[in-house]
């Protein structure tokens, strides 16, 4: 049908960007099959970026072995792969847990004697991440800064979130330190992760000076953070030291909100001194209890 529509209709490249355009905003099936028909006619004049596209949309739709097949088809009809085409490959080579792959790809790239770009570098660190080598992503993280490419803010992100879960409260500080040399300003999620970093690592007192400095640089505490820095002083049973927190939270006009006030009264519940930490906390208030559960 569609060899006897291009006969019939003499298309230009225009008529079949059209055509493609329509078939990719209703997700159609056939999708891939005709853009890949549509290659091999002459009226469409393929460019190098059309086997990418169709390479990124496989990518997208995790079909490795079509994307390893178009790279193979657009190499035999005398287009020569280049960082962009190699790059989707890394993409999803890393997606797909090859990271040999990813890395054999990466060579390739720099094989041809062009500057590795922000995206290649960022598609090459991510497959690190994925892969658990956060060392390695770092390294290129710091590579890519010895030459001034500045990487995405969700490249630093996911690296501090990978040194976060796995309790690297090093590896995280270094992630935050680059995070802000690259004139990227630390939210409270960016901070959160590093107060995790400290809590999992087993160092309360580096938690609690994190959520301070946060504070101190004009961020309002979210309570997933307070969360976090309670979490830290029950890891080591540093109870004074949470109350204490919590009392200078208090006497800042902060108040706990929902999932801090449970975290909270589960541990105090756990201990078994919910009546009597109350009776503390009045004691160095004005008089008032302070809410271990607040309502919605």
């Amino acid at each position: 049908m569609l060899a006897s529509w291009a006969k019939i209709m003499k298309p230009r490249r225009t008529d079949w960007l059209v055509v493609l355009k329509k078939l990719k905003e209703l997700d159609h099936p056939l999708y891939f099959q005709v853009a890949e028909l549509a290659l091999l006619e002459e009226s469409f004049e393929p460019h190098i970026r059309d086997y990418t596209k169709i390479i990124h949309g496989y990518g997208k739709g995790s079909r490795l072995q079509d994307a390893e097949n178009m790279l193979s088809v657009m190499n035999s009809r005398g287009f020569a792969c280049d960082q962009v085409s190699l790059t989707a490959m890394i993409d999803m080579y890393s997606k797909a847990g090859h990271l040999r792959r990813a890395e054999e790809t990466f060579d390739k790239i720099k094989l041809l004697g062009e500057p590795l770009d922000k995206r290649t570098y960022g598609s090459m660190i991510m497959a690190y991440i994925r892969a658990r080598m956060l060392e390695r992503g770092e390294s290129l993280l710091n590579e890519m800064d010895a030459q001034e490419i500045r990487a995405g803010s969700e490249i630093y992100k996911a690296l501090l979130r990978a040194y976060s879960m796995n309790g690297d409260a090093e590896g995280a500080q270094r992630v935050f330190d680059a995070i802000q040399l690259a004139s990227i300003i630390p939210d409270a999620k960016i901070c959160g992760l590093l107060i995790n970093a400290y809590g999992l690592a087993g160092q309360c007192h580096m938690a609690r000076i994190a959520f301070e400095n946060m504070r101190r640089v004009g961020l309002e505490p979210n309570d997933k953070c307070v969360v976090l820095v309670l979490a830290a002083y029950k890891k080591e049973k540093r109870l004074n030291e949470a109350l204490d927190f919590l009392i200078n939270l208090e006497m800042d006009g902060v108040v706990l909100e929902k999932e801090a006030s449970e975290t909270l009264a589960g541990w105090f519940g756990e201990l078994g001194v919910a009546k009597e930490v109350e009776l503390v906390l009045r004691e160095y208030t004005t008089g008032e209890p302070v809410p271990l559960i607040v309502s919605d």
